[in-house]
């Protein structure tokens, strides 16, 4: 991830970023999907990812975030919803990239646990969707 000075504080945050987090032990990393909206310096929106419940079983896990950017510090609150039986809060703190694709941090459950992340947004690819979007109407 790029780090060279401050990121750009005009990038909004608003869209779709692809997640991964790790965990401390031997345990595989989680993919998730994050739709965020930046308004100002307050982030909202919610992630999607599957958990694996048992061998060959997986659940949908849904969550909602809330959380506020201060320059390239961003620090969010994910509270998952209880589908798939989960119903507690972790909490991310990460720095965004001067192009503004990547955040990439820690993430703790207080008390039990904590890792990396890193999530990445496709901004070119968002550009041109949108510009199709508005062609069509």
């Amino acid at each position: 991830m790029s780090q060279s000075g401050n990121a750009d504080l005009t990038k909004s945050l608003t869209g779709v970023w692809s997640g991964l987090y790790s965990y401390p032990a031997l345990m595989d990393p989680v993919s998730f999907v994050a739709t965020m909206i930046d308004a100002g310096t307050q982030l909202s929106g919610t992630t999607h990812e599957t958990c694996d419940v048992a061998p060959g079983e997986s659940a949908g896990l849904l969550a909602k975030i809330s959380g506020a950017r201060s320059g390239s510090t961003v620090n969010f609150a994910k509270n998952y919803d209880g589908s798939g039986g989960w119903n507690h809060s972790v909490f991310y703190e990460g720095n965004l990239s001067t192009d503004g694709t990547e955040i990439e941090g820690r993430w703790r459950v207080p008390g039990a646990m904590t890792g990396k992340f890193l999530m990445i947004r496709n901004v070119a690819k968002a550009r041109a969707l949108t510009r199709e979007v508005f062609e069509k109407v």
